[in-house]
């Protein structure tokens, strides 16, 4: 009989009651740790020797009471989606909202509107038609990303073709340039 050259040792076979240890050992150090917080942080730099702190970011400007220019009716109007972001580069986010009238039946027109807030003001302002509702589109896959607006519209290719149907999609992009919001195709665009 051979004997290997590193004998076998107790304490490398593992058992069940090692893996409980294990566990209870582990259990310990998180429950501790939350337990255990560093205080906070008491460093300040010497007077005259730092720099303005950042203004506080300012919230988008909300939808709620805006006069959006829909004629609805007796229906009120309806925010379906709405997304915020620095559009024309000034430091301050705009919102920009997808809205229609409130219809019981069929797919109501979507507008794309966008609101922004001066600088001394709380008050929301309507600066941009992006998607007027008299276009009878639809709207979805709607986002704001890089100084952007994109959406997917759904509209007819002919009066006679019924609102529950578009038979019509593009996608759209739109850009603050020279002072307007200026209308493109996003690259890798379905057209149908």
């Amino acid at each position: 009989m051979q004997h290997p050259a590193v004998p076998e040792l107790a304490h490398t076979h593992t058992r069940p009651i090692h893996w409980v240890a294990t566990a209870t050992a582990v259990a310990g150090v998180v429950a501790l740790s939350s337990v255990l917080q560093p205080g906070p942080a008491t460093a300040a730099q010497p007077p005259g020797t730092g720099t303005k702190p950042a203004p506080a970011a300012a919230p988008p400007p909300a939808t709620d009471g805006v006069d959006f220019p829909l004629d609805c009716g007796p229906v009120k109007t309806v925010v379906e989606n709405k997304a915020s972001g620095d559009l024309d580069g000034d430091g301050r986010p705009e919102t920009v909202a997808v809205v229609h009238c409130d219809a019981g039946m069929s797919t109501p027109p979507d507008g794309i509107y966008v609101l922004t807030r001066a600088a001394d003001s709380a008050e929301p302002r309507l600066v941009a038609t992006l998607v007027d509702p008299k276009d009878r589109v639809t709207v979805s896959d709607f986002t704001v990303r890089d100084g952007a607006v994109l959406a997917t519209l759904h509209g007819y290719s002919t009066a006679d073709v019924p609102t529950c149907c578009p038979d019509v999609t593009e996608d759209a992009k739109w850009q603050w340039r020279d002072g307007a919001f200026v209308r493109s195709t996003p690259a890798g665009a379905r057209s149908v």
